[in-house]
């Protein structure tokens, strides 16, 4: 069989709760990506400069963050669902009101929120399906973070038919505006903006943009996800209002059944659920880290900064591909180069989805060390053919390949190694959104300083930077499994 009978029959029995969590990360996904697209028609309706609407990609990012920090702090399910529900929820209504927003700083907080929105989901959904399937985590991790790229496909799709080919604001001059159009929009295909101070469109005239109707379509389409969620919360008895006949999804005996199995494996996981997963900041607190070895915040440090990295190469690299692609050397026509962030993400999808049956025939440290590889062979052969408009296909479709499961592996092995305690899910979540929007900040600033070249050279950097920190990381695995040896439970953490 593909999967062993104990995985089925596991997923199975928590099916509604991972079919859930799998739903919101394609909430997750939707709502990522359907900035860049729509960014200049949001700046028609909001009548502002280029300038002052990419503050609404710094927005969305800096919630994203606070919102990720903040995730751990709902620890029994009840608090997870409600925080789930709501946040799902929001995305909705903020996909429903965008098009109402005719100022740009009312825009940026209405981002806000949603950034916030998608910050909780990510590290709610995490942290719940390590806490289902602990040691056999990594195959649904892999499936839940293949959502993401589902939702970050769709958008753009739905978006599309809806976009201004030309200047959107009528009674100015439109002429030999389309092609500019093309190449901003593209070049904000991003989760963040590069330097646009050289571009200046027209800020006022009569708004002819049919944008809106796609938020109101993505709206309708994200409505069943906070749905899923409250049909959950119903069927675990929740809901005051809504008691369901029904049985909870997990019997009595199911629960003890499961119980005793992980007490046999590991005496102290048994309170795991209340001593683990914290918000960032609860992980901090000095009664929480008495007594706790130097490798358990080696593990936390390093696996947060190996996620900082590959993740920071994910946010450079969509955000600034197109702009390289049609500079010196390359200089490919703008249509052209716009598919590039389109074969990026599409290759991180499929990667995901590919990802699903190597999680399950091979251990996380493994894939993390092909992937680490294959990000820097990969770049080598960018900078070496670096006048290659067809190998920068091919470069771009495997390099997103190898960063596309990296984080679910990474996730799934670092608590693996610290037995599902500690802070881990929450670090790690919080170190890639970190590391994706400081890494896209600086390479943009580096590109404008020192030419196109600099933007796979920098890639390389930040990719040896990952690898070697990996190393690193297995050092500090070996380290704390020896501790562990000579004294059983002395990683555990105080609340």
């Amino acid at each position: 069989m593909l999967l062993e009978e104990r995985i089925i029959t596991l997923f199975k029995r928590n099916l509604q709760h991972t079919l859930t969590y799998w739903s919101v990360f394609f909430s997750f996904g939707l709502c990522i990506a359907f900035l860049g697209p729509t960014i200049l028609d949001l700046r028609c309706q909001t009548q502002s400069t280029l300038q002052e609407i990419t503050w609404v990609f710094f927005s969305q990012q800096f919630c994203l963050l606070i919102g990720s920090s903040i995730g751990g702090i709902f620890k029994t399910l009840f608090c997870s669902l409600t925080g789930l529900f709501v946040s799902s929820l929001l995305i909705s209504v903020v996909f429903a009101i965008i098009p109402l927003c005719h100022n740009v700083l009312l825009l940026a907080v209405v981002m806000a929120v949603a950034g916030l929105a998608m910050g909780v989901i990510d590290t709610i959904a995490n942290i719940q399906l390590v806490k289902l399937y602990q040691k056999d985590s990594a195959i649904f991790l892999q499936a839940l973070h293949f959502f993401i790229g589902l939702g970050a496909l769709v958008s753009p799709l739905i978006a599309d038919p809806f976009l201004s080919e030309t200047n959107c604001l009528q009674g100015n001059n439109t002429s030999n505006t389309t092609e500019i159009m093309h190449h901003i929009r593209h070049t904000l295909v991003g989760p963040s903006a590069s330097n646009l101070s050289q571009y200046k469109l027209p800020m006022e005239g009569e708004v002819v943009t049919q944008v809106s109707y796609a938020f109101w379509i993505m709206a309708l389409i994200n409505l069943p996800v906070p749905i899923a969620v409250f049909l959950l919360m119903k069927r675990e008895r929740m809901v005051p209002c809504c008691r369901s006949s029904s049985p909870p999804l997990l019997t009595q005996d199911e629960m003890a059944m499961e119980t005793q199995s992980t007490d046999a494996q590991d005496p102290s996981s048994k309170d795991s659920d209340m001593e683990g997963h914290g918000s960032l900041f609860s992980c901090c607190r000095g009664e929480h880290l008495q007594g706790v070895p130097v490798s358990f915040f080696g593990i936390h440090i390093l696996g947060g900064l190996v996620l900082f990295m590959t993740d920071g190469i994910v946010g450079e690299y969509s955000g600034f591909v197109y702009s390289y692609a049609v500079a010196d050397p390359m200089k490919m026509a703008h249509k052209t180069a716009g598919y590039l962030a389109s074969v990026f993400w599409a290759a991180i999808t499929v990667g995901r989805l590919g990802a699903i049956p190597l999680s399950y025939r091979f251990k996380p440290a493994g894939l993390l060390l092909v992937n680490l590889s294959g990000v820097i062979v990969t770049v080598l052969l960018l900078l070496i053919f670096y006048k290659s408009t067809a190998f920068l296909f091919v470069g771009t479709w495997f390099l997103g390949m190898f960063l596309s499961s990296i984080f679910p592996c990474m996730l799934a092995y670092t608590e693996d190694i610290l037995e599902y305690q500690g802070c881990a899910t929450t670090v790690l979540v919080t170190s890639a959104g970190m590391g994706e929007m400081v890494c896209q900040v600086m390479v943009g600033s580096i590109i404008q300083i020192k030419g196109s070249y600099s933007f796979l050279l920098s890639g390389m950097i930040i990719g040896c930077l990952g690898f070697v920190l990996f190393f690193i990381l297995l050092f500090f695995h070996r380290t704390h499994k020896q501790h562990l040896a000579g004294g059983p439970g002395k990683s555990h953490i105080t609340e």
